[in-house]
């Protein structure tokens, strides 16, 4: 899950960007909480101790009127205590943006204060890229499918895969076929083959995850996944698939 938190000491302010933060994970029902929002950066810094190996995004007030630290300074203290932490500064002064390198915080990006409806989108766009190189990052490290359906991401653990499948009616487009659902995406069969070794094309329409075969009919010429489900063989297929699954 990707945790979001926000620094900034405008009440009004702060309640605006969680309003936009909370309506932004309703309507696209992704894996991301709101766990900090605050105009203390202790908060943020007790965070940081408690979850320091936790992927997060980090919304930074620049203009933190506090006693011991102000926003660039915050940024700095998250980014030197977590190198993958995503952060973005929220400011008035887009003339300060240049703090941001000179403190080598590596900002993801820059929000300034303009009308309700421009720190919405920007707001916005800083969490669904957030988002997406957090699903980037999880599928690196736990060999994950990345797909987008309709303009949501979603990814999809490799175990969890039965099988590809061109789709039947529209061209462009597959079905990929999980133990629990079937997702519709455009993208060419070609492109799913050599994703991970244990996917093979074994018919035209079909690239099946060799991991999740329960059975295999050689004259039928279909393999009977764990789920029930049945995936076409190819002929000339047939003995190299019989040589994976065993």
């Amino acid at each position: 899950m990707l945790h979001i938190l926000i620094c900034e000491d405008n009440l009004e302010q702060r309640i605006q960007i969680e309003n936009y933060v909370n309506q932004y994970i309703a309507a696209k029902n992704v894996d991301v909480k709101l766990v900090v929002s605050t105009a203390n950066p202790t908060e943020i810094l007790n965070y940081l101790i408690e979850f320091p190996d936790k992927r997060a995004l980090y919304l930074l007030d620049v203009d933190l009127q506090h006693d011991t630290l102000n926003g660039i300074e915050l940024g700095a203290k998250v980014r030197e205590t977590d190198q993958l932490a995503k952060v973005a500064f929220i400011t008035t002064h887009s003339e300060l943006a240049y703090l941001t390198y000179k403190h080598k915080i590596k900002a993801m990006d820059y929000i300034v204060k303009s009308t309700p409806k421009e720190i919405e989108l920007s707001v916005i766009e800083c969490i669904s890229t957030a988002y997406r190189l957090y699903l980037e990052e999880q599928s690196e490290q736990m060999k994950c499918f990345t797909v987008n359906v309709f303009g949501e991401v979603i990814s999809v653990p490799h175990d969890d895969i039965l099988f590809f499948e061109t789709h039947p009616q529209i061209s462009k487009r597959m079905i990929l076929h999980t133990k629990s659902s079937k997702l519709d995406f455009r993208e060419l069969i070609s492109n799913v083959i050599n994703l991970a070794p244990e996917f093979y094309h074994c018919h035209k329409s079909f690239v099946v995850n060799t991991n999740n075969i329960r059975a295999i009919d050689k004259v039928a010429r279909k393999a009977t996944m764990v789920d029930g489900s049945h995936v076409l063989i190819a002929t000339r297929k047939m003995p190299d698939l019989l040589k994976r699954v065993k």
